[in-house]
């Protein structure tokens, strides 16, 4: 039987059962101590048009669930038990070459990160042609046709022209839909998508969830979506299950679990989820409620005490920042546009304070924080730091200065020597700044661990054999070595799992509280930036289009983009997710300009106390 008559016959069979049918599903790696188990006993069932979740922080076993399911663990070091069926046919045990046409027919899978899962070197036309011709289904200019359609139906605009684009050339909420058209390509009866959405931004992310969605109803697929964000479970899925140490705790429909979740640690994820407009207006910044996870009780969230005096002199002093990059071609490498990545940004920032910069990716606030520790050079402008303007300062006396400005990044495993004791790093800025014998640098090390919440005994171990959460507060205990004034955090916790992500906003908080710390807080997570700071300033195409307090700005948007990144959050209500939402196909548009291009200048209004906003002429268009 070809192919097509297979397919044909299926598709005339009426579905009797479920989907997706797992049952007793158990998974172990092979270790130099024997077989580790990971999964443990899982069992669930997906209809066609359902939507599951399947949640819980990294190590609870759900991607290699997945993986499981798609056969696409290393068969030397896993073993696969129990049973999974598609449509009613057995997975587990079924040889690989009838598993392979099983994958992309049957199921259809999308990972988190969509460059490392697309080949650099071909054009996403291409590659989506080529998994037509794989199975058969379209060949030659009618795959490539195909591929054009399947962009077509993933909402990317102008899709003949993306067809001829390379991955890199598109940006990450584009890439994600490129993901998703080939996991469509041959017409799944499942789609699994594996954490889609964590490293996109806030409105991308939402683009893609209302793409899923409506995808779903056209198609009667079931989808499996795995992530460890309560708010995105709230906003896509009908039934939810959340799993721990690789079982299964607590099952059942999502409202059921929103509205009385039963399992403490179920309760816990729930209370972690930051709730936008859960901070009245004029009040200040609110620590995370949490649970505890053996005893089921709930921490509540307590107010931060807003002890910022605003009459007194900037701790940070940012005056008319700009940064380009240069964009060169040609045989003499000629200047022929620019990257507008910073300009004329200005802000201050005092002592115990917490200023947020916000916006998309592309917006120019990662790279502020960098000009602001001139770990890029700035154009112009100005930084004060401890009196000193550090554009234009020699790299000793720089030196000097940043000791009262330090960063903390995003990646704490990027951001940490593998080769050193957790100890070392920590202790490294302080003898480097010769603040101290190595006998007082260990005492250092031992109370800053205890202040982030770790055994100071924890000093001898090496990065690996830390979590993510404990890694990044290693990295805060660095970052306050030197007892600075202003510490810049650059996506901090974006990559954190939910509950971790609290523990170590809340652990900031408390640092601030203590220490007197001022933090300039670079995120696209709006829910977070809320909870989390005094005053807020929005980012767009590298300027700030609105600033103000935390409560006026959230309460009282007025730039339109403001408004967007605010509609955009998800809300952990699940009544929300029968709303289909049109599919945006917007961008934030290109920061690149001609190499003789001057902006505008820009009006600025005042619309509350210490509250401004960019003026823009007609409908403003993102």
């Amino acid at each position: 039987m070809t192919f097509e008559r297979r397919d044909a016959a299926r598709n005339a069979e009426p579905a009797t059962g479920p989907v997706l049918s797992v049952r007793d599903l158990r998974t172990a790696f092979r270790t130099r101590s024997g077989w580790l188990p990971i999964v443990r006993g899982v069992s669930f069932d997906i209809a066609e048009r359902e939507t599951l979740a399947v949640v819980g922080e990294s190590g609870s076993g759900k991607s290699v669930t997945a993986l499981s399911i798609m056969r696409l663990l290393d068969r030397a070091s896993s073993r696969i038990e129990g049973s999974v069926r598609i449509d009613g046919r057995e997975l587990v045990g079924l040889p690989e070459a009838e598993m392979r046409e099983m994958r992309g027919r049957a199921m259809g899978m999308v990972f988190q990160e969509a460059m490392t899962s697309l080949n650099p070197l071909l054009t996403v036309g291409d590659q989506i042609a080529e998994v037509l011709e794989i199975h058969r289904l379209q060949e030659g200019a009618a795959a490539r046709e195909e591929a054009v359609r399947l962009l077509e139906r993933v909402r990317i605009p102008g899709a003949r022209a993306r067809a001829m684009d390379h991955p890199h050339a598109l940006s990450g909420g584009m890439r994600q839909r490129v993901m998703i058209a080939l996991a469509l390509a041959c017409r799944p009866r499942l789609l699994i998508a594996d954490e889609p959405t964590t490293a996109l931004d806030v409105t991308i992310q939402s683009q893609i969830l209302q793409l899923i969605k409506e995808l779903q109803r056209e198609e009667g697929m079931g989808v499996l979506f795995i992530t460890h964000d309560m708010g995105v479970v709230a906003e896509i899925a009908d039934r939810t299950v959340v799993m721990l140490g690789g079982e299964v705790v607590e099952s059942d429909e999502t409202d059921a679990i929103f509205a009385g979740a039963r399992h403490p640690y179920t309760r816990a994820l729930l209370a972690a989820v930051p709730r936008l407009g859960s901070r009245g207006v004029g009040s200040g910044p609110e620590h995370f409620p949490l649970v505890d996870r053996a005893s089921g009780e709930l921490r509540p969230a307590r107010p931060q005490p807003d002890t910022v005096d605003r009459q007194a002199e900037p701790v940070l002093q940012v005056r008319n920042l700009v940064k380009r990059f240069d964009l060169r071609s040609g045989f003499f490498a000629k200047v022929t546009g620019r990257v507008h990545a910073v300009e004329n940004v200005s802000f201050d920032l005092r002592a115990g304070e917490t200023l947020s910069l916000v916006g998309e990716s592309g917006c120019g606030k990662s790279t502020t924080g960098r000009a602001v520790m001139r770990l890029v050079e700035p154009n112009s402008g100005t930084v004060r730091v401890a009196g000193a303007d550090l554009v234009g300062l020699e790299a000793r006396r720089l030196r000097d200065v940043r000791r009262h400005i330090q960063m903390i990044f995003q990646d704490p495993f990027a951001s940490l020597n593998p080769r050193i004791p957790v100890g070392a790093a920590v202790a490294e800025p302080f003898l480097t700044h010769r603040m101290g014998t190595r006998a007082e640098a260990r005492a250092k090390v031992a109370d800053l661990l205890g202040r982030v919440g770790l055994d100071p005994s924890a000093a001898s171990r090496f990065p690996q054999q830390f979590s993510g959460g404990q890694r990044q507060r290693i990295c805060i205990a660095r970052a306050l070595a030197l007892d600075p004034k202003v510490i810049v955090a650059d996506e901090s916790v974006s990559g954190l799992d939910v509950s971790i992500k609290a523990q170590v906003i809340n652990l900031l908080m408390e640092l601030q509280a203590s220490l007197g710390i001022s933090y300039l807080f670079i995120s696209h997570d709006m829910a977070v930036v809320e909870r989390i700071s005094h005053q807020i300033a929005v980012m767009y195409l590298g300027e700030i289009v609105e600033i103000g307090p935390a409560g006026s700005v959230f309460s009282s948007p007025q730039h339109p983009y403001t408004r967007r990144l605010i509609s955009a959050v998800p809300v952990p209500d699940p009544a929300r997710r029968r709303e289909v939402r049109p599919v945006s196909n917007d961008e934030i548009k290109s920061p690149i300009r001609p190499a003789d291009y001057e902006p505008p200048a820009r009006r600025y209004r005042q619309v509350g106390e210490n509250h401004l906003v960019q003026e823009w002429d007609g409908d403003w268009i993102p």
